[in-house]
């Protein structure tokens, strides 16, 4: 079964300095049949204006996944870290029993593209942790990239949540076929152009929950579409 989420369903907010759209229940966007879907919780697709961005505020008991399309986020936390996430680079804090952090567009010139992604960990209280990571674009092209996983596999990020996640970037036409084992769930975001999933057409900013689908089988149907697949419990 496979269920799209089309991207001018969602909800959205333009505050000025965040032009925002939300997948599932968020702030002041509350839905009651879009909450998140198996340990998913946040799909937020973000554009942050010049020298703009979230001031220090608190998180805990969730894995923060952010991942930058365009332009350049710079992050700080109480972790001590303080990165600059630039496209093709994958993010991942966990924030466990408690950290803050802040996010802001370093450029007086250019916007920043982004999304964050929030899950929900196999258990609360862990210790807060942070990774970054750049992921070539030779690894994602043409195929899926496993860029976190629960077990770190094939050199990915630790995510503390029975979830992988991977991205793609498809040449027009091509295709990647991803076999969930049995039981599992599946979600499908195109970052960018648009693609095919088991025949169900999905333009830019689409998703798709996946459920009782042995096979999925994604086709470009544009040049250079990007696409982030979670693989759930």
């Amino acid at each position: 079964m496979i269920q799209a989420r089309r991207a001018g369903e969602r909800g959205h907010a333009n505050l000025g300095w965040l032009d925002t759209f939300h997948t599932f229940s968020f702030s002041t966007y509350q839905d009651p049949q879009h909450m998140g879907f198996r340990s998913l919780r946040v799909m937020n697709e973000d554009v942050v204006a010049p020298g703009q961005g979230f001031g220090t505020h608190p998180h805990r008991d969730m894995e923060i996944v952010t991942y930058v399309l365009s332009g350049a986020l710079e992050h700080k936390d109480s972790m001590g870290n303080g990165e600059v996430l630039r496209p093709g680079e994958f993010q991942r804090m966990s924030a466990g029993t408690g950290i803050t952090h802040s996010e802001f567009n370093p450029s007086k010139t250019d916007p920043v593209h982004l999304y964050q992604i929030w899950l929900f960990p196999e258990q609360k209280g862990i210790e807060p942790s942070y990774e970054q990571k750049h992921f070539p674009a030779q690894e994602r092209h043409n195929r899926l990239r496993r860029v976190a996983a629960r077990d770190a596999t094939d050199g990915s990020l630790l995510i503390h949540q029975d979830a992988s996640i991977f991205l793609g970037t498809l040449d027009s036409g091509q295709r990647v076929v991803h076999e969930p084992l049995a039981g599992r769930h599946a979600w499908l975001q195109v970052l960018r152009g648009s693609a095919t999933l088991n025949g169900t057409q999905l333009q830019t900013s689409d998703g798709a929950a996946i459920s009782d689908e042995p096979i999925l089988e994604i086709q470009a149907t544009s040049d250079q579409a990007e696409v982030m697949l979670f693989d759930l419990a």
